[in-house]
């Protein structure tokens, strides 16, 4: 072409191409229904740590790079790591596994609630409100690690929701059974204790001290179990890469309902957990993938430094509790089913008050996402109105809308986004549609609670990259971000 033809070419394919995008953005904003293709439950699969990969043995000491500002770890779920989920059923795992968050719900929930009633408390105790939900397992995913120098590698469980990083140490007054040898400090050159009068020791919330000035830790759990022991600084070893000078407790006397980890890796935003201490050398930045294990057999992951975070991140604020610093508070705003906002659910119902009651959290260790009571009722409706071609099954546990799929391999279900402050979320339908037995009953899985504070689970956070910048103060959702 001549004259002006060209460049009135080229106007019309930028013209349709903006259109094309537009439509394309407008519909998946609007997109009402998705396809959910149906998996079955899926079984424990055998652990396949490679340890070749990384240059490092179970037992072995190797050159590392002191000066990294990257970590990558995989993550197994927990039921890979008791031995007795090979011989049981994927239906009984699954109702241990609900039996476990039930637990891990109502541990978080006392966290916050005396954290709020703080003021009250006997600071003389020697106790640490420091909580896990290690004791019913429900830390769900762990990696394996070195601890000391020679290292010494062991499971230990990931956990948004505590500080402390802790191990069950030799000499045992009481010790669970763990898949490791029990880490002996003495054999260790890296280990050191720390003193009473320690900035670290006076950071636990009640420090104990020993007749050898040294401080004691102890962390409790709601059942009754605990871990007690001697707060240290050791080295950790991440694949080739080591960190040196991370405060631990060495657990000699730990009791209760414990699975084979050797212990638990706290990744909450206290000053004690591990990314409060070890933060600054990875940019403040780490980021997890969970598969969907129905789905996948690929291992889960976490990365710490700056390649944690990805390109197609949408990030919302994190948000401050006055009184409880641990948990990842975000401001939700609503949530869309169908492509259109359910209307009983408003922001007033996620506040975070300034005593520190309510607000929204995101979790590692809880599976289900739990809505307080009116925004679940409100979100449920919603659901059950755009499925009522399903045929209904009984509820099953702790959910209440459950359905018969059976015989069918593909259904198409309603979208369901979260709105949170500045960054809207679109699920996978297999975030919150799934399947609870082996013979096609498919539940909703969010929950109702009574108690002011929402929980936003590992169910729905599956196959997002969570990047957690506490650089930027924020937390951000890729998706397909396992790959």
């Amino acid at each position: 072409m001549k004259g002006n033809g060209k460049p009135k070419s080229v106007h019309t394919v930028l013209f349709f191409t903006f259109l094309a995008i537009s439509i394309s953005i407008s519909s998946s904003s609007t997109l009402q229904y998705q396809s959910l293709i149906l998996n079955s439950l899926p079984k424990p699969q055998s652990l396949s740590w490679n340890n070749e990969k990384t240059g490092i043995g179970p037992d072995s000491e190797s050159e590392t790079d002191p000066y990294s500002n990257t970590l990558s770890l995989d993550l197994h779920h927990v039921d890979n790591l008791s031995p007795s989920a090979f011989n049981s059923t994927p239906e009984s795992l699954f109702k241990l596994r609900l039996q476990r968050d039930a637990v891990r719900v109502n541990t978080l929930t006392t966290i916050a609630s005396v954290a709020v009633g703080n003021a009250s408390r006997n600071k003389r105790d020697f106790s640490s409100s420091v909580v896990s939900g290690l004791t019913q397992g429900s830390g769900e995913y762990f990696t394996r690690l070195g601890i000391g120098t020679p290292a010494k590698f062991a499971y230990m469980v990931l956990d948004t929701g505590s500080d402390i990083v802790w191990l069950q140490c030799s000499p045992c007054k009481k010790c669970y059974s763990q898949t490791d040898p029990v880490f002996d400090p003495a054999k260790s050159s890296s280990y050191l204790g720390v003193s009473c009068d320690s900035p670290r020791c006076r950071r636990l919330d009640s420090p104990g001290c020993n007749n050898r000035q040294k401080c004691l830790y102890q962390v409790s759990y709601g059942d009754g179990s605990f871990t007690v022991g001697d707060f240290s600084t050791e080295t950790l070893t991440f694949g080739r890469n080591r960190v040196k000078n991370i405060a631990i407790g060495c657990g000699h006397d730990n009791e209760g309902l414990f699975i084979g980890a050797a212990g638990l890796l706290g990744l909450g935003r206290g000053k004690l957990s591990f990314p409060g201490q070890a933060g600054h050398r990875f940019g403040n930045k780490f980021s997890y993938c969970l598969v969907d294990r129905s789905a996948s057999s690929r291992s889960s992951s976490i990365i710490f430094g700056k390649s944690a975070a990805t390109r197609n991140a949408v990030f919302t604020p994190l948000l401050i509790n006055p009184k409880l610093d641990t948990f990842y508070y975000v401001g939700l705003n609503g949530i869309s089913v169908g492509g259109t906002r359910v209307a009983g659910i408003t922001p007033s119902l996620f506040n975070l008050d300034s005593y520190g009651n309510g607000g929204v959290i995101v979790d590692s260790g809880t599976s289900v996402t739990r809505l307080n009571q009116p925004a679940y009722i409100a979100l449920r409706d919603a659901f059950r109105a755009r499925t009522s071609n399903f045929k209904r099954a009984q509820d099953f546990s702790l959910f209440d809308t459950c359905f018969d799929l059976s015989g069918m391999t593909e259904v198409k279900v309603p979208t369901v986004v979260l709105h949170f402050t500045n960054a809207d979320v679109s699920l996978p339908a297999s975030n919150y549609l799934i399947p609870v037995d082996t013979d096609g009953k498919f539940c909703f899985a969010f929950a109702g609670t009574r108690i002011g504070m929402t929980i936003i689970g590992n169910i729905q956070q599956q196959s997002f990259r969570v990047v957690f910048d506490l650089a930027n103060s924020r937390v951000g959702f890729a998706p397909r971000g396992c790959a």
